[in-house]
């Protein structure tokens, strides 16, 4: 039975979900083998590059001269991770089910969580 979820289960929830979007930012901008932009006229990057598009000309997505997506552009980080957390909280909102299965991982973690604290507590050495 899938329980449901409460407000506490969203603000955990909208937390790892930016903590995703954090991850998907270092990980557009390290592994990114190719430039997003090709030339300095968006218009033509947009028919042309493959990672580049209306999002980013949309929230002004910042990329160095080179043409690859900015690492240290606060302005990236910010549209990465609030992106991430509004979606995964808009998914849990209006899916039949999602917050539902959201709430019992978050339950399962924080579990499997004090299982760990207590078996480190019991297998505790002394001097």
């Amino acid at each position: 039975m899938i329980e449901e979820a409460a407000t506490w289960h969203y603000a955990v929830a909208f937390v790892f979900f930016l903590l995703v979007g954090a991850i998907g930012h270092v990980c557009r901008a390290v592994f990114n083998v190719f430039p997003d932009r090709l030339s300095d006229r968006p218009m033509l990057d947009l028919a042309i590059s493959d990672g580049y598009g209306w999002n980013d000309r949309i929230f002004g997505t910042e990329y160095d001269d080179a043409g690859y997506y900015r690492l240290d552009s606060w302005r990236n980080f910010r549209n990465a991770t609030v992106g991430c957390g509004l979606a995964g909280l808009a998914v849990m909102l209006f899916s039949d089910g999602a917050s539902g299965l959201v709430a019992q991982g978050i339950e399962t973690a924080l579990a499997w969580l004090w299982d760990l604290f207590l078996y480190r507590l019991e297998t505790i050495r002394w001097l």
